[in-house]
């Protein structure tokens, strides 16, 4: 791929921001770390390269040095959210981007969502790495004010602590190079003031107003923002998708970063063609999850509280179907249906999801309590008006009756499931025959046991 040119835009407080685009089609527009970048300087790191060549193959991607960083204008007299905002704007603006998908990593989550709310018919999709809304919290973690003391103190060893511990960069030669780079493209000072303003960053009353689909990325082990803020965003953004993935680095191009890649393309919808909902011509596995006392909750916490708590409850469901190959068919406000290829996945996953919210529940004010029913069968599979697969017949109905037999926190699965993943390592109790709803025989329920001390 040719080397991008190098161009500048010129913000409303007429600051020079340059920026590059490399490849074509719908555009990308990613943002950077904030408030270190170099977009010139990141091309000669074989792992930014690769990163983005890979976001580049399949549409436009648009990439600008923030103001005060690489090769935009470095001596400038504000630098704040709206600051940054004008910056993205004068890049959006100048390449009359009228509607466009925003990447944006870490402390600079915050400008996106804020764009995203005062913009919705401009940002076509919105991707949050590791983020968090409320930059003026994490700022105050331990480590972040560890880091602190050593920009006031000693610049080189700040840069190489931020590229080893924070970025993810292996220590010794990896990270001083790429500590190198970091004192290329900011200097000491801009660095602290750039460190007060991230301080003041707080968002969270913007979320509600994001309307752009939203797809939430965090690695599970990276500790400097920890995935309750993720959980935060997506529950706080409508309809906000979250995934999680393995890992520790905040560098997105680090470690496993084709997953990054692949969980990016699949959400803006350039990922490999596969079906919404696994064939209907073979065996399918159904899953039904309902939110015990949905409608007390709305009485008793009010529409808001209670909309908050099932975002949450979507936000779990997501991240397990999504880790275990799951197809989400459609949500039903307190509920989702959902189908598997594999009777195993979709016990892994039911299993998965009671343990998440098991967690969750131990340490939150308000807990989620869900029942979840299986069954499988060969189900009717046909287009709503919309476009979207949906499931019909014997083997649905069953599934979602399954679940309404359930208590809270329960899984119970029909005999076709247990029998499915005979000789698996899962435990089923009895539960005996029940009578179903719409059904004339009753049917053999088990419940899955899925507790540790079980």
């Amino acid at each position: 791929m040719t080397e991008p040119r190098i161009q500048y835009a010129k913000t409303k407080d007429s600051v020079s921001i340059a920026y590059w685009t490399m490849g074509e089609g719908n555009p990308l527009v990613h943002l950077s770390g904030v408030p270190i970048s170099h977009i010139e300087a990141e091309l000669q790191f074989p792992e930014f390269r690769a990163w983005h060549e890979r976001m580049a193959r399949k549409r436009m991607l648009v990439r600008f040095d923030v103001r005060g960083a690489g090769l935009s204008d470095r001596e400038v007299t504000e630098i704040s959210l709206d600051a940054y905002l004008r910056d993205l704007e004068a890049v959006v603006d100048h390449l009359d981007l009228q509607s466009f998908a925003l990447f944006a990593p870490g402390p600079a989550g915050p400008i996106a969502i804020a764009y995203a709310a005062r913009h919705p018919e401009r940002v076509s999709h919105l991707v949050l790495w590791s983020s968090s809304a409320r930059l003026s919290v994490a700022m105050r973690a331990p480590r972040i004010r560890g880091l602190m003391g050593l920009l006031e103190t000693d610049w080189e060893l700040f840069t190489e602590t931020t590229a080893h511990t924070i970025q993810g960069w292996s220590a010794g030669e990896p990270a001083r190079r790429i500590a190198a780079m970091f004192r290329e493209s900011i200097t000491q000072d801009v660095m602290r003031a750039a460190f007060r303003a991230l301080e003041d960053f707080d968002v969270a009353d913007l979320l509600p107003q994001v309307q752009s689909p939203t797809l939430v990325l965090h690695r599970r082990d990276y500790t400097i923002m920890d995935v309750g803020n993720a959980r935060f965003l997506s529950a706080g953004i409508p309809n906000a998708q979250l995934t999680i993935l393995d890992g520790s680095a905040f560098a997105w191009y680090l470690q496993d970063w084709e997953s990054v890649a692949d969980a990016i393309d699949e959400f803006l919808g350039e990922g490999e063609e596969a079906s919404a909902i696994p064939s209907p011509t073979g065996l399918v596995t159904i899953l039904f999850t309902d939110v015990e006392g949905s409608t007390a909750l709305t009485d008793r916490l009010g529409d808001a509280k209670a909309r908050d708590l099932l975002r949450e409850h979507e936000s779990v469901v997501r991240e397990a179907l999504k880790a275990h190959g799951g197809s989400e068919v459609k949500t039903m406000g307190d509920g989702f249906m959902a189908s598997f290829s594999s009777a195993t996945k979709t016990l892994e996953c039911a299993i998965a999801m009671q343990q998440a919210f098991a967690e969750r529940n131990e340490s939150a004010a308000e807990p989620i309590r869900v029942r979840i029913g299986l069954n499988a069968g060969e189900p009717i599979a046909e287009d709503d008006p919309g476009g979207r697969s949906d499931l019909f017949g014997t083997a649905v109905n069953m599934a979602a009756r399954i679940a309404a037999q359930a208590d809270a926190g329960e899984i119970l699965a029909s005999n076709v499931v247990r029998e499915l993943v005979a000789g698996k390592d899962f435990l089923f109790a009895d539960r005996g025959d029940t009578e179903l709803r719409g059904f004339e025989d009753p049917v053999r329920v088990y419940e899955v046991r899925w507790r540790e001390d079980e």
